[in-house]
């Protein structure tokens, strides 16, 4: 794909092609079918009679093996649909409610105070870091504090790991731990509150146990206070500053993050001292909202780290509420591979009580029994409607239509269509014609032509499209030819296309090396990444460059955005020293890394355990010749023989099967 224009910033096309599907994108042109991890379908690039187009949702890259074409959404409307760079940003944006932003004007000056943003965001953390540091000093040193904590049930150690702390009363007791008080950055990282009448200062958390909040990385970019009796505001959360922002993050995020992929799912609760209090009690993979609704934006951020996201609340009429905003959000990213549940409490209980009520494996239980959206969905929108009345099945229709359109196309929609459709006692084929009333002309721009246009068009024809709209031509264009099957669809049958010469198959490249394999993998499945040991990633980032510099640059994007498809993680490496590196181990058809996941771990960890064993022969080289000038190398010799030994005794076990 072509560089990026200056006039669209980068982070704006990784965070577009993060949140578009390519197997979506490409579907509108070419007929794709499910084989193994991928969809493969026919070329739309050259003439072929067996499939060899692969589209890869994990890596969000497409690829031919017969003609080589490859590369991501943005780059597919480019090539087939004939869209120039801007062009297919916007149709792909439009798709998702994104703005494109347009800055190709922006001034020297203007780049220059981003620059000083970017800079003052990196201060803000480090002066909420040092807040939060003093606050868990201050924890030790107060007894009341601690009680709460213990009588809550928190360990030590789990108070280490939420980095837990106590702000002690007092108006100006951070006052110690910033000489200057009066720092414009004390009150713009939202630690002290300034009067308006008199200009005096005083900090805003006091007499409260604090909770840091963090983002990704690990950085603190705020915090929430709880008090100890029953004064009010019982929580206080820091204000929205240039680094923090309510309705993105989400608590306990960054310390759940590997319990989540653990357990398989994110359990979504509603205050902080839940998130903690289930982290002791067995339920790590918890996080929390930050005093506002649950959001599109939390949703997206959860489902970078796991398919299934349970939502808890509790039972009273607050929690319905709740959980009513919390379906708003998770409505458009409920496709067909993830799963999102509701659970709901007695009304007397938090997750926190009700575990320590009737114990972990009642709650375990009550998760998996949790509502799924499409029960939710259905009982959201015939609440307070009479069904056996037509007004009242009308209200519930009218209700339910926003839900059903914010869902993505799927299976699931199809088949809430049809149950709506019974509800409301309307066949399905008419429910779906009434609401397309109102809805943009399949073709026109707000509605770009899709295979499955008609809401039951899994067999052809899909539609009667007008002429010059046939799936894969331009607006107003010649009639493109819809390839299915290596034939046409003409006249309610399938009439054969004439015989095109087979595109020559790519050559193979040889593999260069155990770090090239180790970077294709990596690049793959970034979630591998958080499943090696501390030696592992030592052995990776201390390769001789580029790859060791790539692996450090890799580890450094998943701290920063969770795992990444390869499509977005290409166009992060745009200009940086590893792209080349990357784009070489990442290209042809030895680079298809798809299949069982479990023999991608399996074959990750042999290679590591090779890469490993040789590292340990050079350490020992080098300890042989050392060992007349430093009698310690022998004892180290041996013990790197135990290790290596026990790799080599588990790679036999590996390759046998054992």
């Amino acid at each position: 794909m072509e560089n990026t224009p200056v006039s669209i910033p980068q982070s704006f096309i990784q965070e577009l092609l993060a949140r578009v599907d390519v197997v979506d994108v490409v579907g509108r042109y070419v007929q794709l079918k499910k084989s193994g991890a991928n969809f493969m379908g026919l070329c739309p690039f050259h003439g072929e009679k067996s499939p060899s187009f692969s589209v890869s949702p994990s890596k969000q890259f497409f690829h031919c093996f017969g003609c080589g074409k490859n590369g991501n959404a943005i780059g597919f409307l480019m090539d087939h649909a004939g869209m120039g760079f801007r062009e297919a940003v916007q149709d792909l944006a439009q798709q998702i409610g994104m703005q494109v932003p347009d800055d190709e004007n922006t001034s020297p000056q203007d780049r220059e105070r981003a620059a000083a943003q970017r800079q003052k965001q990196a201060t803000l953390t480090d002066v909420l870091e040092k807040a939060g540091d003093a606050w868990r000093r201050h924890l030790r040193e107060s007894p009341r504090a601690v009680q709460y904590f213990k009588g809550r049930g928190v360990s030590g150690q789990v108070a280490k790991r939420y980095g837990l702390g106590y702000a002690p009363e007092g108006w100006r007791g951070l006052a110690s731990v910033f000489p200057e008080y009066d720092s414009p950055l004390l009150e713009e990282s939202g630690l002290v509150i300034v009067n308006d009448e008199d200009g005096k200062r005083y900090d805003r958390f006091r007499d409260r146990v604090m909770f840091p909040i963090r983002n990704v990385k690990g950085e603190c970019i705020g915090f929430g206070g709880r008090v100890l009796g029953d004064d009010k505001p019982k929580y206080l959360n820091s204000p929205e500053t240039p680094v923090f922002h309510k309705g993105r993050e989400l608590y306990g995020l960054y310390e759940a993050r590997n319990a989540i992929r653990e357990h398989g799912y994110a359990l979504v609760t509603e205050g902080y001292m839940d998130v903690v209090a289930l982290a002791q009690l067995g339920f790590p993979n918890a996080v929390a909202t930050l005093g506002t609704a649950c959001t599109p934006e939390h949703v997206h951020k959860l489902f970078r780290f796991t398919d299934t996201v349970v939502f808890s609340f509790d039972g009273d009429a607050a929690g319905r509420r709740a959980a009513r905003k919390a379906l708003d959000g998770a409505l458009p990213y409920a496709s067909d591979t993830r799963s999102v549940k509701f659970l709901f409490l007695p009304a007397e209980h938090d997750p926190d009580s009700f575990v320590r009520a009737y114990g972990p494996e009642a709650f375990a239980r009550h998760v998996g029994d949790a509502v799924p959206l499409s029960r939710f969905l259905l009982e959201a929108a015939r609440e307070g409607c009479d069904l056996g009345t037509a007004e009242g099945r009308a209200h519930m229709l009218s209700n339910a239509r926003p839900l059903w359109a914010a869902l993505p196309d799927g299976a699931l929609k199809r088949q809430l269509l049809t149950e709506l459709g019974e509800l409301g006692q309307l066949p399905a084929p008419d429910l779906a014609q009434l609401w397309a009333q109102d809805s943009p002309r399949p073709g026109s721009a707000a509605h770009p032509p899709a295979h499955d246009g008609a809401p039951f068009g899994d067999e052809p024809p899909w539609g009667q499209e007008p002429p010059g709209m046939e799936y894969g031509s331009p607006a107003g264009g010649e009639p493109a030819r819809r390839w299915r099957k290596g034939g046409e669809w003409k006249g309610g049958r399938w009439r054969r296309e004439e015989q095109r010469p087979p595109q020559p198959p790519l050559p193979r490249r040889p593999l260069t090396g155990r770090a090239d394999h180790a970077a294709r993998l990596l690049l793959s499945h970034m979630e591998f990444l958080e499943e090696l040991s501390h030696e592992d990633h030592t052995l990776l980032c201390d390769q001789p460059a580029p790859h060791g510099a790539l692996f450090v640059w890799l580890e450094g994007q998943l701290h920063e955005h969770g795992p990444q498809s390869w499509a977005v993680l290409r166009e992060a490496l745009a200009g940086h020293d590893c792209q080349a590196l990357a784009e070489r181990v990442m290209t042809g058809s030895h680079a298809q890394t798809e299949g069982d996941e479990t023999e991608l771990r399996a074959e990750l960890r042999g290679l590591l355990n090779r890469m490993l064993i040789e590292a340990i022969k050079l350490q020992q080289n080098a300890l042989i010749a050392a060992a007349s000038q430093d009698p310690a190398a022998i004892e180290r010799y041996r013990q790197l023989q135990e290790r290596r030994r026990a790799l080599e005794e588990g790679l036999t076990k590996m390759t046998s099967g054992a």
